[in-house]
């Protein structure tokens, strides 16, 4: 009666668990296919992706974090590695694709060092450990930062994109924007690059693009009787509707006499002229509205010669306050001179099939505009995915004043450095110091591989080179073999390589740390086979 011990159930029915070594070997098989999707986009020689969603949506792109993000993935610890590419892209604006496969080669090394037995905690240890030691030596490996090097830091950044054969054109137009909105205070300069603003119109081609120092707003002036273009602009900024207020509670009036009737229009019509003369009394003779304007009003402002835009976003008033100096009023009673900015034109340009308004030649401009043209949507999508990103790494570069060579030349630094270091250590967490410097080799690895290189004879070389002290040696893409990168100015801030490595040894020691995965009914925990189909 008491013979066999029944089985107790205490999960609900239709639970999923997967635990010990399985657990662990389907969590580093998810990570692996993330990093495998997007590692053939790495590199000047990098392909690009085309990702359809379900309502037929297509996006073309070789970003990182674009493709994790479009891709449509279930599985637990994958959604682990996207996060990577997430920070890497909010944080550095590039290297997404590298932090992502430097996870996944870090799993993989780990797999390696778990069926040798060798504990995941101690794997954690030594990974810990590594990363730490990595970013102190990136300290070493710094160069200073001047306009110059910012230039090639942004040429750098577009390189491998669509945007790359015209990316000194590019470059230059992203130096200068994040030049004009940086801040130089006690603590050294300040980026904000929510103070560039980018517009895209298709139509034109590429070099069409232009910087615009001050506002591009994608609107167009109330009525076609308003002049076309104001020169020496003075810019009210209203957050309230120019029209006849209503009243805050609900009223009623009740008019018996045709009379009264007509008094109550010209009252009306009285309150709509007397806020038109208010902008020509302080000289405003452009009004940017953050809400409607009445058609009376209109036709008030299109006689006195007034300028007028309606409905603009938030975010471009806040633009249009930095960059010209006005500050914006609620309350059109209480408009004054000081509240004006200035431009030295305001103007409605036909830019392909629709209008824009362009306020440029602000004097003290600390808001800019790039507008960004290209031959269809799919081509202005991918250029602004890839301006955005060099001007992030140009802020980045800016801010820091530190960059690093590229090329793999840094990893390949810090690898090697890693190894002697690993020596010192002693243990077994000295295995998983050596395993973290060969997984930094995976970027010049695979560099040389999407370039058609032999992977091999390049790692060969590039360890030679850098045994005898050539350490901004890094792999030659175009012309194969390993070359000198800052000869060659392949730069990238300190903080993309530093970030990348830090977030991805941090969610790799997570992942490792997992032995059981418990799903509920529905979520699948997923596996390597099952991961092979990943719905893009």
């Amino acid at each position: 009666m008491y013979g066999g011990q029944q089985p107790i159930f205490i999960l609900k029915e239709g639970t999923e668990r997967t635990s010990g070594k399985s657990a662990q070997s389907n969590n580093i098989a998810a990570a692996k296919a993330v990093a495998d999707a997007v590692r053939s986009t790495l590199g000047p020689k990098g392909m690009d992706k085309m990702l359809v969603d379900s309502m037929g949506d297509v996006v073309i792109t070789n970003d990182g974090a674009t493709i994790l993000k479009e891709m449509d993935i279930e599985h637990p610890a994958a959604k682990m590695i996207i996060e990577i590419a997430k920070t890497q892209e909010q944080h550095c604006y590039d290297g997404t694709t590298s932090a992502v496969v430097i996870a996944g080669e870090l799993l993989k090394r780990s797999e390696d060092l778990i069926e040798q037995n060798v504990h995941p905690t101690v794997i954690c240890e030594g990974f810990r450990l590594a990363s730490e030691k990595a970013s102190d030596l990136i300290e070493t490996h710094a160069l200073k930062v001047d306009e110059e090097i910012l230039k090639e830091v942004a040429k750098t950044a577009l390189t491998g994109k669509s945007a790359g054969a015209v990316k000194e054109f590019l470059a230059d137009i992203s130096v200068a924007a994040v030049v004009a909105v940086a801040q130089t205070n006690s603590e050294g300069n300040t980026v904000d690059v929510g103070d560039i603003k980018i517009q895209k119109k298709q139509g034109g081609s590429i070099r069409d693009s232009s910087l615009v120092n001050g506002i591009v707003l994608d609107k167009e002036r109330v009525h076609s009787g308003m002049p076309k273009s104001v020169s020496g602009a003075s810019i009210a900024l209203i957050n309230s509707a120019i029209e006849v207020k209503k009243t805050e509670v609900d009223a009623k009036i009740q008019i018996t006499d045709p009379n009264m009737l007509s008094q109550f229009l010209d009252e009306e019509e009285q309150y709509l002229r007397s806020l038109v003369e208010k902008f020509q009394s302080v000289g405003a003779n452009t009004v940017i509205c953050q809400k409607g304007i009445d058609d009376l009003a209109q036709h008030y402002m299109s006689k006195e010669g007034i300028f007028a835009v309606r409905r603009a976003k938030k975010s471009d008033m806040e633009a249009l306050s930095k960059a010209t100096g006005a500050r914006i009023v609620t309350n059109i009673d209480d408009l004054s001179l000081e509240d004006l900015g200035s431009a030295s034109k305001v103007e409605e340009r036909k830019i392909g099939d629709s209008d824009m308004v362009f306020i440029e030649g602000c004097p003290e401009a600390k808001s800019v505009s790039v507008l960004i043209r290209g031959g269809t949507e799919h081509v202005v999508d991918e250029i602004k995915r890839a301006f955005d990103d060099a001007v992030g790494v140009v802020a980045v570069a800016h801010e820091d004043g530190a960059v690093l060579t590229g090329g793999g030349s840094v990893l390949a630094a810090i690898s090697r450095d890693l190894r002697l270091y690993a020596e010192r250590i002693g243990g077994r967490e000295q295995m998983a110091v050596e395993a973290f410097a060969g997984a930094l080799e995976v970027i010049p690895r695979t560099l040389s591989e999407n370039a058609g290189l032999d992977p091999v004879n390049t790692i060969i070389d590039l360890r030679k080179a850098h045994s005898e002290g050539k350490t901004h040696f890094g792999v030659n893409v175009y012309e194969g073999g390993v070359a000198d990168m800052n000869k060659s100015r392949v730069l990238e801030p300190s903080r993309v390589v530093e970030q990348a490595i830090q977030s991805a040894s941090e969610t790799a020691v997570m992942i490792l740390r997992i032995d059981d995965v418990i799903s509920s009914r529905g979520v699948s925990p997923g596996g390597a086979d099952e991961f092979d189909g990943l719905d893009m």
